[in-house]
């Protein structure tokens, strides 16, 4: 799996492809596709959805390093997607029907060999750039090489780590030419990718932007990103300061024929950025103007907005909920006391309230109880389980009877090193929860408040971790592989760089279950083994889950065709319609 000196981007990473693809951006309602999944909800207006206008996104941060060797996405992006086409994508459908990855600009997910350890791609017919000219394998292999070269880095980092020769390629800046090996193009339709290791889920990692084809002749390296070459059914006019302002409209040489995903109904996309959040949320609410045409691809509704547009029916009516891969967690470092004794990770997690915990994440609205690492999608292998039972407001009786049992019959005195920003997850509101819940089973909780920066520094220093802080993982797909290998893989401990295993287990077992995982191309089972790992991992309590969190975004009163998939968890700006 992705090693983790190649991943010290990975949090942020995941943050932003959450933003842009739901950005990660990492990156449906549950039980309620009919709420936001399709068709006229949110949205007032009625009937069908029709081809034409102008949609605006209202956004806080820009869609800067807009080259699809930097950015950094889950299942291609939200915004990027309009404009880079990739071998695979996800399926633009609501709920779980969303998490199935499918071809985009090739004719299938991909032909493995025996044992996943090669790929080979076939390109779909008729396919061309905005320019007229035919896209081709080679350019698909130029645009992933060109993602190696130091000064393009920001993206997806798997393929170092997984192809042949790739953790010491530079790019083709510097390769005089040569380019990298482990990727084949036989003829203009094919290409094959040749890997380290076997790696079942590559048609997931297909879908990142590092996979558009950028044709060589139209490179200009860093400045790529001011009008890169669009393969999708819309091109870049206009970037203004760094991606702050967008504008993108039709890609006449887009078929739609090829392209069974992207409805690209609106003539134009006008993508604004740098708002403050609640600016954002009431010109979507008032719907003024062009604002009527408007959504959001990274800003949520707040408790106190939520509670507004409670009593508002038309408002409410125009609210999209959905679920992202992610969790929200307390993680221990068992190599700082007490936490090495187990009674005592143990008793933290029967003391846990997890009610106060959701409300300080924001509530019910914003926020699921989580007992599991894993979040509750079938794509990510979900297996229920809850090893030390707390009920919703936690079980003080049973955590002092385990601190007893560990040596400290008298109580336990404990920091919890948390965020200062105001993010409602590793912030100080959530340590407070997490202080009071504690202090009724006898653990003494003091608050180590640090500056985000330094916050994540600390907690990713495998020579310095916390032995107790508040922590978030996202998946880069929906798989429980993205999940488990980076927090839970021995092999992944780095100790002169980012480390993601807070626990820094190295178990041979569990090593060898996801080396085993990783070998299987029937993602369904492969879903159950990862299911069945965490349940496993669950019971060393190296963790406690808090919650997952959900999604509401506000869209116009004139925006139609609202998908949300549990992939993204958001909408998805490709099927949306402004007539």
């Amino acid at each position: 799996m992705l090693r983790q000196s190649h991943i010290s981007r990975r949090v942020a990473a995941v943050a932003v492809s959450l933003v842009l693809a739901g950005g990660a951006a990492a990156c449906g309602p549950k039980g309620g596709a009919d709420k936001a999944g399709s068709g006229d909800k949110p949205g007032a207006a009625g009937g069908a959805p029709q081809k034409g206008g102008t949609l605006t996104v209202l956004n806080s941060e820009p869609q800067s390093d807009f080259d699809p060797a930097r950015l950094y996405t889950s299942g291609g992006g939200n915004v990027p997607s309009l404009v880079f086409r990739t071998l695979t994508t996800r399926n633009r459908e609501a709920g779980a029907a969303g998490t199935k990855v499918v071809p985009d600009l090739a004719t299938d997910t991909g032909k493995p060999n025996a044992d996943a350890t090669e790929w080979t791609y076939t390109l779909k017919d008729g396919l061309k750039y905005e320019d007229g000219t035919p896209i081709t394998t080679a350019d698909i292999k130029y645009g992933i090489e060109r993602s190696f070269a130091g000064e393009l880095s920001g993206g997806a980092p798997y393929l170092r780590d997984w192809l042949i020769g790739g953790e010491t390629y530079e790019g083709p800046y510097k390769d005089g030419g040569k380019g990298l090996d482990s990727i084949v193009v036989p003829d203009a339709k094919t290409i094959v990718f040749k890997l380290r290791k076997p790696e079942g889920e590559f048609p997931f990692v297909a879908t990142q932007t590092q996979f558009a084809p950028v044709p060589k002749a139209k490179d200009t390296g860093v400045k790529y990103e001011e009008h890169p070459v669009s393969s999708g059914p819309y091109k870049v006019v206009k970037n203004d300061n760094d991606g702050e302002h967008l504008t993108l409209e039709r890609n006449e040489h887009w078929d739609e024929k090829t392209d069974e995903e992207r409805k690209a109904y609106p003539d134009k996309i006008d993508v604004r950025s740098g708002l403050d959040s609640a600016v954002i949320n009431q010109r979507l609410s008032t719907s003024s103007g062009p604002d009527a045409a408007a959504i959001t691809t990274d800003t949520n509704l707040g408790p106190a907005e939520l509670a507004q547009i409670g009593s508002n029916k038309e408002l409410e009516g125009r609210v999209g909920t959905g679920h992202f891969g992610y969790v929200n967690y307390l993680a221990f470092n068992p190599k700082v006391a007490p936490f090495d004794n187990p009674k005592v990770r143990q008793a933290v997690s029967y003391a846990i309230n997890r009610t106060s915990v959701v409300n300080a994440a924001g509530g019910s609205a914003l926020a699921e109880p989580a007992t599991t690492f894993l979040p509750e999608r079938e794509a990510f292998g979900f297996t229920p389980y809850d090893h030390f039972p707390a009920g919703k407001t936690g079980d003080p009786a049973k955590a002092k009877q385990l601190l007893a049992e560990a040596g400290f019959p008298d109580g336990v005195t404990v920091t919890l090193t948390h965020s200062t920003a105001q993010n409602r997850q590793t912030s100080p509101e959530v340590a407070t929860a997490v202080q009071q819940s504690l202090a009724a089973a006898g653990i003494t909780v003091k608050l180590e408040g640090l500056e985000n920066n330094a916050f994540n520094e600390k907690r990713w220093d495998a020579k310095n971790t916390p032995g107790f802080f508040l922590s978030r993982w996202g998946a880069d797909w929906p798989s429980g592989g993205p999940f488990l290998a980076p927090i839970f893989d021995g092999r992944q401990i780095v100790t002169n760089g980012s480390n993601y295993n807070h626990a820094q287990l190295d178990d041979p077992a569990v090593n060898t279950e996801i080396d085993e995982i990783a070998k299987l191309t029937d993602l369904a089972a492969a879903g159950k083994r990862w299911g069945a790992l965490d349940k496993k991992i669950g019971e060393q309590a190296l963790d406690v889950p808090l919650f997952h969190p959900v999604y509401k975004r506000l869209v116009g009163k004139d925006v139609k065709n609202v998908v949300i998939s549990d992939w993204t968890g958001v909408l998805d700006i490709s099927q949306v319609s402004v007539k």
